[in-house]
């Protein structure tokens, strides 16, 4: 259904509404926007103007004007909704309102629409009560700024059918969204309840007297590496969205530490850096200057994420979410550089229960009841990293920069640094140079699998180490790419690339060094480096000229991006394919591969690699001793019995 989507609407065009319709009419789609006032429709279209004016200058689309043309204003509700095929609802968090939205929606739209919500606080149950068919209405949350921010909350209502949530996660990823689902319509859904468990007790430390607000966000920002502190981040958001989410989702049973900060900030209308004035005092209403924390202690880090990790324990627990998902929401839609339960792990799960008890013991609170699953943890003896079993089973090797998993005899790495776009560095190169020759010795593992996590293949080398380095380091580093490229083209086993988002400079480099390179249509492709008065250095000069000699050289001097379409007409990737569908075409290409004789797949990877570094006599040799050398193997004798019986060959490799 989703690649059938006529009509998509959203209703309101505030902050959120204009970004979704915004990335909606990137990905293609013809898009109604709804407002009441002419006015509010027309700030709308000038703040879209202006965010496509700037992804026009980067490259990341064509032409701002064509995506413009997609998006229709109306204040006439009733044609918004007429006939649409996919409605998200973009309003004020009121009940009553959305309600009538809803309701309308349910009258005027197509039989087969799904009706969202961008709620971030009202239950999907609640909302789906005012349509007939509740089992067509989903929250699809996401996160502001929606063309900026990769994560989508996917929540799952009473009646929400399965059918729903697989169309609404499919169409999250045509918008080129790193989607979650949340099983269960809990108030808060996934990332506001750890949000606010960080938050109770941030407000906890400060209202009795054991940190000052500085001491709490320099704590987050050094210790945690939060991108912004705590109290910092609920200024940047605004005071009025954090006290009024926290108010909905208290009213609908979330327990929690009362914050009478928050009350006192938002009464006063001390709202932030929209008021000039919150936590922190800023310069002019809506001028952020960072603040220094000068004379700020630190606190105990265990403490300050105690609640949230009990939190997600629950969540994992009750199966309201998945551990692969708490994780994707803490990094992708907090911006942390780790997974709740990876900080549980490193923390110790014995101390963090310990931290827990000293909360619930100064508040009186139940909340701060340590999760079951954390005692059952505890007391199995699944302590986190010092005893290598926890969230995570840590044995020899513990990743921090990729992921690996089997599935059958695919492996699947997973670059695995979200938050920095899995931009490159020194430790990925180190674990990824570790975990092929590893793949290398596995004789069950027939192809492998490269992708990206969140919104990027990857970005590229990880910048902050170029200014580390000296012109001896940096030609080191520019080997020691180059190496590990080289490895993953000569490895015996093909490898696949799924190209989603960006794949620029060391990025894309990786990627032409694998054999198959599938890019889903959203993505963008380029050697940016001469904008850094720098030239490739992991082989993109050498191999980008052999995949298209057409135009490799003006990407290489201009460090423009190309769209997948374009990289395919140059022939630099191999197949585009809508975002949704990435991950599937990939796994189906390697499956059948995966299928075939792996001495014939190595030697005729060997032949194509070796003989474009050489002379077409040299390279047929190569081919005839190749051919002949496999008509001596035990695969080559099953493939021609199977022939021969017509049936499907067993190949093993001998």
């Amino acid at each position: 259904m989703m690649s059938m989507i006529r009509k998509f609407t959203v209703i309101g065009a505030g902050t959120m509404g204009h970004g979704i319709a915004e990335v909606a009419a990137i990905s293609g789609l013809e898009v109604w926007l709804n407002d009441v006032t002419e006015d509010i429709l027309k700030n709308a279209k000038e703040k879209i103007s202006w965010s496509l004016s700037k992804l026009e200058e980067k490259g990341q689309i064509k032409s701002k004007d064509e995506v413009l043309s997609r998006i229709h204003l109306t204040t006439d509700q009733e044609e918004a909704l007429k006939d649409t095929d996919f409605m998200v609802e973009a309003v004020i968090e009121d009940i009553n309102i959305k309600s009538k939205v809803f309701s309308k929606a349910d009258a005027l739209s197509s039989d087969n629409a799904i009706l969202a919500s961008n709620t971030s606080s009202i239950p999907i149950s609640e909302i789906a009560k005012y349509v007939k068919k509740g089992e067509r209405v989903v929250g699809m949350h996401f996160f502001n700024p929606p063309v900026i921010m990769p994560l989508v909350e996917i929540i799952k209502g009473e009646k929400t059918s399965e059918e729903t949530v697989k169309e609404v996660y499919n169409l999250a990823k045509r918008l080129g969204k790193d989607p979650v689902v949340v099983n269960k319509d809990v108030p808060g859904f996934l990332v506001n309840r750890i949000l606010f468990r960080v938050n109770e007790v941030a407000c906890w430390l400060v209202e009795s007297g054991k940190a000052s607000i500085e001491d709490v966000d320099y704590t987050s920002i050094t210790d945690l590496g939060f991108p912004m502190g705590i109290f910092l981040l609920q200024d940047y958001t605004g005071l009025d969205v954090g006290y009024l989410v926290g108010k909905a989702m208290e009213e609908r049973g979330f327990k929690t530490y009362e914050c009478k900060m928050f009350e006192e900030k938002f009464k006063s209308k001390e709202l932030g850096v929209k008021s000039g004035k919150g936590f922190y005092t800023y310069p002019a209403p809506g001028k952020f200057v960072r603040p220094e924390f000068k004379g700020a202690k630190k606190v105990n880090a265990i403490l300050l994420l105690s609640s949230a990790i009990n939190e997600a324990s629950y969540l994992l627990r009750e199966g309201i979410s998945s551990k692969e998902d708490i994780e994707k929401g803490c990094k992708l839609g907090l911006g942390w550089p780790k997974g709740i339960f990876e900080y549980a792990d490193s923390f110790g799960i014995d101390e963090v229960i310990n931290a827990l008890e000293e909360l619930k013991n100064e508040t009186k609170l139940e909340n701060f009841t340590p999760d079951p699953l954390l005692i059952s943890m505890r007391n199995e003896g699944r302590l986190g990293k010092k005893t290598g079993n926890g969230f995570y089973e840590y044995g020899k090797r513990n990743f921090t920069t990729i992921k690996y998993e089997i599935d059958g005899k695919i492996g699947i790495i997973t670059l695995n640094r979200p938050e920095k776009l899995n931009a490159i560095n020194e430790d990925m190169v180190k674990e990824l140079n570790e975990l092929l020759d590893e793949i290398e010795e596995d004789d069950k593992i027939r192809v492998i699998i490269i992708q990206g996590s969140g919104r990027a293949f990857s970005a590229g080398a990880d910048t902050s180490e170029f200014l580390k380095m000296t012109p001896i380091k940096a030609m080191i580093a520019s080997r020691r790419l180059q190496e590990l490229y080289n490895k993953i083209q000569f490895l015996t086993k093909p490898v696949i690339s799924l190209i989603n988002g960006y794949a620029i400079g060391g990025g894309l480099e990786l990627a032409m060094s694998t054999d198959i390179r599938i890019a889903s249509s959203n993505a963008q492709l380029g050697q940016p480096e001469i904008n850094l008065g720098i030239i490739p250095g992991g082989g993109g000069t050498q191999r980008l000229p052999k995949l298209s000699k057409r135009k490799s050289l003006q990407l290489i001097l201009t460090g423009e991006n190309i769209s997948a379409k374009e990289a395919e007409e140059l022939g630099i990737v191999d197949e585009v394919v809508d975002p949704s569908e990435l991950e599937n075409e990939g796994k189906k290409i390697a499956n059948k591969i995966a299928e075939k004789s792996p001495l014939a797949v190595a030697l005729a990877k060997y032949a194509v690699n070796l003989g474009n570094q050489t002379n077409i006599w040299t390279g047929e040799a190569l081919e005839s001793s190749f051919f002949g050398i496999l008509f001596s193997t035990k695969d080559f004798e099953e493939g021609i019995k199977a022939f021969i019986e017509r049936r499907k060959p067993q190949f093993k490799g001998e």
